[in-house]
């Protein structure tokens, strides 16, 4: 291992763009139909990672919602999030703000109690064991209709102590942001953080961006790496100090590249760009592998690598306080 690679993979980390059920590895996936007596249609694991042929999102999309059949019962959600903080607690990662996808367990028959309890559970046993704080961000599938979104926010009032913000993920083609705009107004009522998906090289990327900025107000930007498209987009993103949640590796499945030199664009022009690993399990790489791959591409020094993690920590969901003690860490490490 290099000194640079050694660097990356024991600097204290954290991560902000990560779905819960994009952690599902193969190896726990033929666990749990087994557990619940359902047929996959591949015999191995090995057939099901041979499987992960993504050319763009919507062909991920079909695997990744394939997959979360296995998914019935809260022990399922706690087995599912506990191994991916064992991983993240592994890679170093120190704090974690986690995507889950309720209306695709609910529109199964799984109940929206169940999942979040499981999720909830494994949060509190990780970090007493393994030292990994998390918090919560509820998505809506914006493939689906908006009336459903504010069902499933209503139904998430009662549990709303366990979410720390709201998200919109799932194929944007033909679903931008302002089809949601009166359930991200409830959800602001309601105190929770605003975040949006406007992934990379999607039809009407800037426009998409512009309404998340501009009739939403959110916080961040989940993707977005189109911003660069757009002076003022640059300019707005820098000046409202709005985060970026980049994930090179996904974006090297569903596009033409990871985006690395974007990201290194990003960090030239000041604007808090971040690195994380979307849905790692199909994607085969977790935090630590996606910082090595920017790194490798664009030759990142430890300063810039340093400025992407403490990027990550500044745009987190988190009191000053706590941000603070987290970048006192990471100053220490990079001293």
């Amino acid at each position: 291992m290099t000194d640079i690679e050694r660097f990356i993979t024991d600097m204290p980390k954290c991560e902000l763009h990560v779905h819960l059920e994009g952690t599902l590895e193969p190896e726990m996936k033929f666990a749990l139909a087994q557990r619940n007596q359902i047929s996959l249609a591949h015999g191995s694991v090995a057939e099901l990672r041979a499987s992960y042929d993504f050319t763009d999102l919507p062909s991920f999309l079909g695997i990744y919602y394939d997959g979360m059949r296995v998914l019935l019962k809260e022990l399922d959600f706690y087995d599912l999030t506990y191994a991916y903080l064992a991983k993240a607690a592994s890679q170093n990662i120190r704090y974690a703000e986690m995507f889950f996808d309720p209306q695709a367990h609910t529109a199964r028959g799984v109940s929206f109690d169940t999942v979040i309890r499981g999720i909830r559970r494994a949060q509190l046993d990780a970090e007493t064991r393994l030292g990994v704080r998390t918090q919560l961000i509820m998505c809506f599938l914006r493939d689906w209709s908006a009336e459903f979104a504010m069902a499933t926010l209503l139904e998430a009032l009662p549990y709303k102590e366990w979410i720390i913000g709201v998200g919109l993920d799932s194929d944007e083609k033909n679903n931008p942001p302002i089809k949601f705009r009166d359930v991200f107004a409830r959800a602001r009522e309601e105190r929770f953080l605003l975040t949006m998906h406007c992934d990379v090289d999607q039809e009407n990327s800037t426009r998409h961006i512009r309404q998340c900025l501009d009739e939403i107000d959110v916080a961040r930007i989940d993707h977005g790496v189109n911003v660069l498209e757009d002076p003022v987009l640059i300019e707005a993103v820098r000046s409202r100090a709005i985060g970026l949640t980049v994930c090179p590796i996904s974006n090297g499945y569903v596009t033409d590249s990871t985006k690395s030199a974007e990201i290194a664009k990003f960090l030239e022009l000041g604007i808090r760009v971040t690195v994380n690993s979307d849905d790692p399990a199909y994607f085969g790489a977790y935090l630590t592998e996606n910082l090595l791959r920017v790194q490798e591409e664009v030759h990142l020094d430890r300063a810039a690598l340093t400025q992407l993690v403490r990027n990550s920590f500044e745009i987190a969901w988190l009191p000053r306080r706590t941000k603070d003690a987290y970048l006192a860490e990471l100053a220490s490490y990079t001293a």
